[in-house]
């Protein structure tokens, strides 16, 4: 630890000799953004070295999500029921590396490879968000509010910078092997430097000191105590109004994500270089401008300041619009400026969305609040691309639909940004 603090700026420094309990969160931060963008940034690629057709490939994204909406409500009532949530967030990253790991050795399942692997994918899947709220749960718990906005600015700035790093590295090895099979191998070491990343992980997590309890359990689960969740959540006027105002938000968000790729690669005839830069650039961006951010919260809240988040969202349709309507040779590369610019305040959902949902819960129900409403993103994100995509076949499935698309993307965002703002006007208090 003492070595680690050497090469950190002086504020963070600080903070890990003032709030070593923050800093554990940071170290934490940096070895599963670490883990996850080394193992998962080439699903696609992975699966279809295993042999995946079209169909196979379209379920790398929905077989994930498909089994995220069936663990997260009842993972989120057990965490509820849990007095040490410590423990359960070292399960969930053991539950992760047990997922990696089974991803790694699918090429050994033969023909039925590629169904073996998409069931490892399943089970990472719920794993990590199951991962994620059993954090945020323990989170408030332990950092005061005070130090919220600092210690999660932090944790997303090291979050950025390995999700700058990782897939810059994991790019440039795949790019240097010739072979599929040594490609194959490639992707299994991925699978397993991940795996040893998270063991790092929850050695660090059992360093945080919490109370003890000679009962693991709070409460025990039964009939009553998930219908008296379930009323604590509805009778939550304050989440049950964010909760809808922030799901139009995503549903509008996740609209135009398939629509993306086929814009970059069917109008904009972009290659491989050019769609590295645009996840490259965007992090970077989004590190460059945190800070910025960061006092922003400081000075305005955390409510205020997601709104120019959805905006630069909003920004994005129009930006694709102008490119796909430029000539081939200038269309792609505008493209790349003009979404990195787009991404100025995107960090601002990242750092902000989990304080939103601090503000509107309390400690009794928070798992289950959190798990409810990342069920709904999850089945939004499964849904919405497909909806994306259909109505640009209803469109006409041409450059004429594809424009009028993405207008109607950017009207939708640009009420969701109305609609956040209102939800603010109404709720300043927090």
């Amino acid at each position: 630890m003492a070595s680690l603090l050497k090469i950190l700026p002086e504020k963070t420094r600080n903070l890990a000799k003032e709030n070593p309990v923050a800093f554990r969160y940071i170290i934490d931060g940096i070895l599963a953004a670490s883990a996850v963008n080394i193992a998962s940034n080439n699903f696609n690629l992975f699966a279809l070295r295993l042999g995946a057709n079209d169909f196979q490939l379209s379920l790398v994204q929905f077989m994930p999500h498909i089994f995220t909406l069936l663990v997260l409500i009842p993972g989120g009532l057990f965490m509820d029921s849990l007095h040490n949530k410590k423990r359960i967030v070292i399960v969930m990253i053991m539950a992760v590396m047990l997922g990696y790991f089974l991803c790694g050795i699918s090429p050994f399942a033969g023909i039925h490879s590629i169904y073996f692997f998409l069931g490892s994918l399943s089970l990472t899947g719920g794993a990590v968000a199951l991962y994620n709220i059993a954090w945020q749960s323990f989170f408030p718990g332990i950092v005061g509010p005070n130090l919220y906005n600092q210690v999660l600015t932090l944790r997303t700035r090291v979050t950025l910078i390995s999700s700058m790093i990782a897939p810059l590295l994991v790019g440039v090895v795949l790019t240097r092997i010739g072979t599929v099979s040594g490609k194959i191998m490639a992707h299994q070491v991925f699978f397993i430097s991940a795996v040893l990343l998270l063991f790092l992980a929850a050695l660090n997590f059992r360093k945080f000191i919490t109370a003890q309890s000679a009962s693991l359990f709070t409460k025990h689960l039964s009939l009553s105590e998930i219908r008296t969740a379930g009323k604590s959540f509805l009778h939550n006027k304050s989440f049950m109004l964010f909760a809808c105002t922030a799901l139009f938000f995503y549903t509008t968000w996740h609209f135009d994500w398939t629509l993306y790729f086929i814009g970059q690669v069917n109008y904009l005839k972009m290659n491989e270089f050019q769609l590295g830069l645009i996840p490259l650039g965007a992090a970077a961006i989004q590190l460059i401008t945190l800070r910025f951010w960061s006092r922003m919260n400081e000075r305005y809240g955390v409510v205020l300041p997601f709104t120019f988040g959805i905006l630069g969202l909003s920004l994005c349709p129009i930006f694709m619009i102008i490119a796909v309507s430029l000539p081939s040779f200038l269309g792609p590369h505008l493209f790349v400026v003009l979404h990195f610019s787009a991404h100025i305040p995107f960090c601002v959902i990242t750092l902000n969305l989990y304080q939103c949902i601090l503000k509107v819960t309390d400690s009794k129900n928070r798992s289950f609040s959190i798990s409810v409403f990342t069920s709904m993103t999850c089945l939004s994100n499964a849904i919405m691309p497909v909806a994306g995509v259909s109505l640009y076949h209803t469109l006409g499935a041409n450059i004429n639909g594809f424009r009028y698309t993405f207008w109607i993307i950017f009207v939708l965002r640009i009420m969701a940004a109305l609609l956040w703002l209102l939800w603010w006007r109404k709720n300043r208090s927090i």
